[in-house]
């Protein structure tokens, strides 16, 4: 019984051969192993016109009914068709038909293995049958059926194409859907520090508008009268502790939240060295065994899932123990956010450890460190390029084999020029839907930039929020 494979010689990684009818045997087999996606549930679901319901995760059974119908009736098929177009027999094969049953679900992470093997031939039309069987990932048979096909009668030989990159659109609903989450856990009482402006003090507003949280406003209560005067803000029922400037203001909220009288600080407008100079001092009560660093969450229409890049405002040139906790608080904030085993991506200009490199270095240590338990909760890996950290065509051109290569959850940057340079770009070039978080405190930070647009103040609550109740369980 011959067997096909995947070729390996270097002429061959870039040409499909095929087997002529003379040179098939009956038990010859191909095989081809594929796990399914969320993203190619989706872009199936578009080819397959079976859009489902507008939220297909708020609905289990239907998500589940739609991943069931698109897998089977649609990507079972397309692997079969894989196996017999570019193996056995390979280019030049006419598709005569198939037939297919189902016999159990296939989800999305399911990895699954189809075989083909040759059960009829005919001389007189090339004509070959195949029965099909399809197993997933505990041996259970999913799929199986039969297949035919014209075998062709001449040697060819196809240059293999590079498949070009599908990049769905998202529509955006990323924050409604975040404030849908997180109202039903209340609203948290924040300390929003100097909001002596009118953006800072809005954002408070909206925030409290929106069922986020109950604000406590620090700084000088003359100011804060006066920006709320002039943009038409009624501070009725809203406590103010007054403190003379932004220093004490700053150092103002760090008791309270040491005092476990907030549960999150926001910045208002102040500079970010004066609310962490408080935050981070001995006597400020705040520290814990982690640095603290910062979490950008984004999302862009072309990247089919939230992610978080971190650091990009709070540790300059981090060093590698630094970067540890860096790596460790943006896990533990993606578990909180729902993300069971995130991808980490430890970025830097070239995929390869290059000893002139710093950042290389650091992240091969860093993914040793991973593998030794010194960081938990994720998969890691590293030097990645930024393209194949999340583009799968762009990993896949450069040979990378890697559970995180072009499906990257958090993207650790080598230092905060870098990281603050590509949120922003995302941010205003790339429309991202944006939020920011401090971290490695005993209570979250929001942290802003004054021209942050209103949904990401708004985001940067929420996230905050879930932060707050997540602490109350399991203190950091």
């Amino acid at each position: 019984m011959a067997k096909t494979a995947l070729p390996h010689s270097d002429d061959s990684v870039h040409l499909l051969h095929n087997k002529t009818f003379d040179e098939i045997a009956t038990g010859d087999t191909a095989t081809v192993e594929r796990t399914l996606t969320p993203e190619d549930i989706q872009v199936l679901a578009l080819l397959s016109g079976y859009a489902g319901p507008e939220q297909p995760d708020s609905d289990e059974g239907s998500a589940k009914h739609l991943q069931s119908m698109i897998a089977h009736g649609v990507w079972g098929g397309a692997l079969l068709c894989s196996v017999l177009g570019t193996r056995l027999p390979g280019p030049g094969t006419i598709y005569r038909g198939q037939t297919l049953k189902f016999l159990a679900p296939v989800k999305a992470g399911d990895t699954v293995t189809l075989t083909a093997e040759v059960t009829e031939r005919d001389p007189d039309s090339r004509h070959v049958r195949f029965s099909c069987r399809c197993t997933n990932q505990n041996g259970d048979t999913v799929i199986e059926g039969s297949a035919d096909v014209i075998a062709p009668s001449e040697k060819i030989s196809w240059t293999r194409a590079a498949l070009p990159e599908v990049k769905l659109t998202i529509q955006g609903r990323g924050m409604r859907r975040l404030l849908d989450f997180v109202r039903p856990l209340g609203a948290v009482r924040v300390a929003v520090v100097h909001p002596c402006d009118e953006i800072s003090l809005s954002s408070a507003f909206d925030a409290r508008a929106a069922g986020l949280i109950d604000p406590v406003l620090v700084g000088p209560q003359a100011r804060i009268e006066g920006a709320a005067r002039e943009a038409g803000l009624d501070l009725e029922g809203i406590a103010i502790e007054d403190a003379p400037h932004s220093h004490a203001a700053a150092e103002r909220a760090v008791q309270l939240a040491a005092a476990q009288k907030v549960e999150a600080l926001m910045k208002g407008s102040l500079h970010t060295d004066e609310l962490m100079g408080a935050v981070v001092a001995s006597s400020g009560g705040l520290r814990t065994k982690r640095r603290i660093s910062h979490c950008y969450v984004m999302q862009v229409a072309a990247y089919p899932r939230p992610f978080i890049i971190t650091d990009a405002a709070v540790n300059i040139a981090p060093t590698l123990s630094e970067k540890v906790d860096i790596v460790q608080n943006a896990i533990d904030l993606a578990h909180v956010l729902g993300v069971e085993t995130p991808r980490v991506a430890i970025l830097a200009a070239v995929e390869t450890v290059t000893p002139g490199m710093p950042a290389t270095l650091d992240a091969a240590a860093l993914c040793k460190m991973a593998d030794r338990g010194q960081i938990t909760g994720a998969f890691v890996d590293g030097p990645l390029a930024f393209d194949n950290a999340v583009s799968a065509a762009a990993a896949q051109i450069k040979g990378i084999n890697s559970p995180v290569a072009g499906r990257a959850d958090i993207l650790v940057v080598p230092d905060l020029e870098s990281g603050n340079m590509l949120a922003k770009q995302l941010e205003f070039l790339g429309n991202a839907d944006t939020a920011g978080i401090a971290l490695g405190a005993k209570v979250p930070i929001v942290l802003t930039s004054r021209a942050d647009a209103r949904d990401t103040r708004l985001a940067s609550c929420a996230i905050a929020v879930m932060l707050a109740h997540h602490y109350r369980v399991s203190p950091p």
